[in-house]
């Protein structure tokens, strides 16, 4: 038996073989009328076209929930943006299908950088929203024991470490702008936290 033949854009657009293909034609006069402000042909957009962007969506980010939520996102910026499109820069679909890689790489670069962020001891993000002198010696000594415990780390783990926290870069973007491989930047970082826990835990303690 042989494996399914991988299904094209055609393929997935079209599976309603009872639906007649659109020219671009078409797609261009719909997507006019939503630059227009015709909601019903958002609708009809919506209709023909939210199964590809969500499936592209969700094979990026590898998530049901976050590929529904950013479809949304998807057609909110077509409405938004319809004006903007210009046909010799790309067919209607393809301009879409952009905005939903787009889209999908901002999410998943976004819910990258809150993971990590998660992953950051409380004690190294004092909050900078000081509004009486308690709150300011408390800051102030966060600060300093964070400066402090920054001495444990080698060259290599905080240079590491601010460059991906404090400059807000995936551990792709860090590696390459420090011009690392990305294994190593990431055991650098993970090693680097680990130093840092235990250092914050001593100082509060007192032992360090």
């Amino acid at each position: 038996m042989q494996p399914p033949a991988t299904k094209t854009l055609g393929d997935i657009l079209y599976a309603d073989k009872t639906k007649s293909r659109v020219s671009e034609e078409e797609w261009l006069k719909l997507l006019r009328a939503i630059a227009g402000g015709d909601q019903g042909a958002l609708h009809s957009l919506y209709e023909q076209t939210h199964r590809i962007v969500f499936t592209l969506i969700v094979r990026i980010t590898m998530n049901r929930e976050t590929a529904e939520e950013v479809t949304l996102d998807v057609f909110y910026d077509v409405w938004r943006k319809s004006s903007t499109y210009d046909p010799a820069n790309g067919s209607v679909i393809g301009w879409i299908m952009n905005q939903a890689r787009s889209r999908a790489i901002d999410r998943l670069r976004f819910d990258q950088r809150k993971k990590r962020v998660n992953t950051y001891p409380h004690s190294l993000l004092p909050t900078t929203d000081i509004v009486d002198p308690q709150h300011a010696s408390l800051f102030e000594e966060q600060s300093r024991l964070l400066r402090d415990a920054l001495e444990v780390l080698s060259t290599g783990e905080r240079k590491a470490i601010e460059t991906a926290f404090f400059s807000e870069l995936t551990y792709a973007e860090t590696a390459s702008k420090l011009n690392q491989p990305l294994g190593t930047i990431k055991t650098r970082i993970r090693s680097g936290l680990g130093k840092l826990r235990d250092a914050l835990e001593r100082k509060v303690k007192g032992t360090g």
